[in-house]
C-alpha cells in the first residue's frame, strides 16, 4: 500500500510520486499509473471479448422465428442475450470508474509535482509572469495531462479490441459484406489524422495565448482590461473558432461514411438475400454491426485527439517547469 500525500493510506498511486519532466509522456504515464495499466487492460480484454456474442444471438433469434421454429429456444436465446448484455455492462462500468480514478489520481500526483519542482525559496522574489504561469500550469493545464493516463492503454485496447471482434465476426458470417464495411472505414485513416493535427496546432497555440492571459493578470491587474488583453482574447477565440470548425467536419464526415456503410449493406444485403446467398438474419446483424463498429471507432479517434493534445500539453507543462525551476534558482534575493 502507497501513502498519499495526506497520508490516509489510499492504496494505488502516490500523490506524492515525484515527476522527471525531462523524460517522454510514456514515461510519465507509466510513473502516474505503472501496473494499475496491466488491470485495466484486463478489464478492457473482458469487455471486448463479449462483443459478438450479442450478435450472433440476435442473427440466431431473428432467422428462427422467420422459419417458425418453438417460441421456448428463442426465448431462451434472448435470456442468454440479457445476461451477457448485463455481464458487458457491468465490466464496462467497473472499467470506466477504475479508469477515471487512475486518471484523477495522475492530475494530483502532476499538480503536487509542479508545486514542488517550481517553488522558490522565500528568500526569493517570484516575477508576476512566474506566477502566472504557474497558476495556469497548476489549475488549468495539468488535468487534462493527468487524466488522459487512465485510458492511455486501455481505451485503444477496448475500442480496437471491439472492432476487431465484429469486423472478424463479420468476416466469418459474409466475407463480402464484411470487405465493404472495412472498405468504408478506410477512408477515415487518412482525414482524420489530418484534421487532428490541424486541430492540436491551434490547440498549442491557444494554450501559450491563454498563459499570456494568466501572466498579465497577475502582472498588471490594474490594467487587465487593456488593448493587449483584448487581442489575446480576439486570438483565443479565432484558435477556437478554428477547432470547432475542423472538429464537425471531421463528425460530419465519419457519419456520413457511417450512412454510406448502411446503404451498403443494405443494396449489398439485399441483393445477397433476394438470390439465395444469406439470410435476413445476417443483414440485420451487419446493420447491428456496423452501428457497433461506429461507436469504437468515433471512441478511437477522441483517444487519437486526447493523445496527441495532451502529448502537446505535457511538453509544453514540461518546459514550462524547467523554465520555472530555473528562474527561481537564479532569482535576485530581498
Amino acid at each position: 500500500m502507497i501513502l498519499d500525500a495526506s497520508g490516509t493510506g489510499a492504496p494505488g498511486i502516490s500523490a506524492s510520486r515525484q515527476i522527471d519532466f525531462s523524460r517522454s509522456f510514456a514515461a510519465f504515464i507509466w510513473t502516474v499509473s505503472g501496473w494499475h495499466q496491466l488491470l485495466l487492460a484486463a478489464l478492457s480484454i473482458m469487455v471486448f471479448a463479449l462483443t459478438a456474442a450479442p450478435l450472433e444471438i440476435q442473427r440466431r433469434v431473428i432467422n428462427g422465428a422467420i422459419k417458425g421454429g418453438q417460441f421456448e429456444p428463442l426465448l431462451l436465446l434472448a435470456a442468454l442475450y440479457l445476461a451477457v448484455a448485463l455481464s458487458s455492462g457491468l465490466t464496462k462500468m467497473l472499467l470506466n470508474i477504475y479508469r477515471n480514478w487512475v486518471g484523477e489520481n495522475a492530475v494530483r500526483a502532476l499538480r503536487n509535482s509542479i508545486d514542488r519542482q517550481i517553488s522558490i525559496d522565500p528568500a526569493h522574489d517570484k516575477a508576476a509572469d512566474d506566477e502566472g504561469v504557474e497558476m495556469s500550469l497548476i489549475v488549468s493545464e495539468a488535468e487534462p495531462v493527468g487524466l488522459f493516463a487512465g485510458s492511455a492503454a486501455s481505451e485503444p485496447l477496448l475500442q480496437g479490441g471491439l472492432m476487431l471482434s465484429i469486423l472478424g465476426y463479420m468476416a466469418y458470417l459474409q466475407p463480402l459484406m464484411a470487405l465493404l464495411v472495412l472498405g468504408i472505414l478506410s477512408p477515415q485513416l487518412v482525414f482524420v489524422p489530418l484534421m487532428q493535427n490541424a486541430i492540436n496546432k491551434r490547440a498549442a497555440a491557444r494554450i501559450v495565448i491563454l498563459r499570456g492571459v494568466s501572466v498579465a493578470i497577475v502582472k498588471h491587474p490594474a490594467r487587465v482590461g487593456g488593448s493587449k488583453q483584448r487581442q489575446r482574447f480576439d486570438e483565443a477565440f479565432e484558435l477556437n473558432m478554428g477547432i470547432y470548425k475542423l472538429k464537425f467536419s471531421m463528425n460530419f464526415l465519419m457519419n456520413f461514411m457511417r450512412h454510406l456503410g448502411v446503404f451498403g449493406i443494405l443494396a449489398l444485403g439485399g441483393w445477397l438475400v433476394v438470390n439465395g446467398r444469406t439470410e435476413v438474419g445476417t443483414v440485420v446483424a451487419f446493420l447491428s454491426g456496423l452501428a457497433e463498429i461506429n461507436d469504437p471507432w468515433g471512441e478511437l479517434v477522441n483517444w487519437f485527439r486526447d493523445m496527441r493534445a495532451a502529448s502537446v500539453k505535457y511538453y509544453l507543462v514540461a518546459d514550462a517547469v524547467k523554465e520555472l525551476a530555473r528562474s527561481g534558482t537564479q532569482a535576485t534575493p530581498r
